[in-house]
């Protein structure tokens, strides 16, 4: 069985029946979970189990677990610092942000895939232009080129931990003002003035990317998520290869494609490999009745990719990593410091 294009959710922390034949059809590839799913980190390992166990090859698990307040699992978990803090940290010290970053990713990522989680949609690349609070201090820094070094290392660590990454949200969410879970952000700036917002797509190494519910009038009238201009640039310009997510579907800033049925085909039609329904349950219902896309093998073949290749460390032996003890340092010192949140 090959990886369908959707990543859905479930309302609890077990399944029930009509999660695993949701879960089964063949249109999904994937689930993705939230802190509504989560009680402890034994009840995350025996869920994860569970899901795996449906099928194979097995889904991919995936959480929005970024650090700061974007940390989906809390009691149990290291708590982590929220990007800037790290871009703060560089301002008077760049190699100890830099070992901070490496240490931070490895911490995520092996927490996580300790008890059964196998893809975080992190890092955010967005630049810090002090514009857009969705954003905020979930961003690096606003110099493209901090972000890349910090994001670099951040994505190193990750690995380490055997964990794959996605940059988000191309080409960039940090100057639009509006939130897109909510509204329909939109960019005025031209190419030329977003080439910074870029600049870390083209240099970093990335397995997934995630392009904006945003709209660049100039470039196109369609969010980047749903622009083949946007997409094909991806592709074609930067040479990316990898999985494109789409953002949430349900968010409000999907709605100019039309109902859900029409957002998931402009997106598909657009180049994305794999589209997010999240906090809709009547959404992906319509989706697995009435959304018949041509499977697609080269695209199912780039989210297979996305799986570990590397058993998870478990979760009594990380202290035994010298990386992990250095993340957990790590942490707590950019936590202890001023304009530390996890609000």
């Amino acid at each position: 069985m090959s990886y369908g294009p959707l990543m859905i959710d479930i309302a609890g922390t077990a399944l029930s029946a009509l999660d695993r034949e949701r879960l089964a059809h063949p249109l999904v590839g994937g689930m993705i979970l939230f802190s509504r799913n989560y009680e402890s980190p034994q009840q995350l390992a025996a869920l994860c189990a569970d899901i795996h166990a449906l099928r194979q090859p097995p889904l991919i698990i995936a959480v929005d677990h970024e650090g700061g307040r974007v940390q989906r699992f809390r009691g149990g978990f290291t708590r982590l610092p929220a990007m800037r803090q790290l871009g703060e940290l560089w301002q008077s010290n760049r190699d100890h942000a830099v070992e901070s970053a490496r240490a931070v990713g490895y911490v995520l990522a092996a927490e996580l895939r300790a008890f059964g989680v196998d893809f975080s949609f992190a890092p955010v690349l967005d630049l810090d232009w002090r514009r857009s609070g969705v954003i905020g201090n979930r961003a690096f820094d606003g110099d493209p080129q901090v972000v890349v070094a910090l994001a670099a290392a951040l994505i190193e660590g990750m690995r380490a931990a055997g964990m794959r990454c996605c940059g988000k949200h191309f080409p960039g969410h940090g100057w639009a003002e509006a939130d897109s879970h909510v509204a329909v952000p939109t960019d005025e700036r031209g190419l030329a003035e977003l080439a910074d917002d870029i600049a870390p797509y083209r240099t970093l190494a990335l397995d997934a990317v995630m392009p904006a519910h945003v709209i660049y009038p100039q470039v196109d009238s369609r969010p980047a998520g749903f622009s083949p201009v946007w997409i094909d640039m991806l592709r074609k310009d930067i040479g990316f290869d990898g999985v494109i997510f789409s953002d949430d579907l349900s968010m409000e800033g999907a709605s100019v494609a039309g109902g859900i049925v029409d957002r998931a085909e402009a997106a598909w039609r657009a180049g994305c490999d794999m589209l997010l329904v999240c906090n809709s349950p009547d959404a992906v219902a319509e989706l697995l009745s009435n959304w018949h896309p041509r499977p697609d093998p080269l695209r199912s073949q780039r989210i297979a990719k996305l799986t570990p290749d590397s058993p998870a460390i478990r979760a009594d032996e990380l202290a035994g990593q010298p990386i992990y003890r250095a993340g957990l340092a790590a942490a707590a010192a950019l936590l202890a410091g001023p304009g530390s949140s996890f609000a």
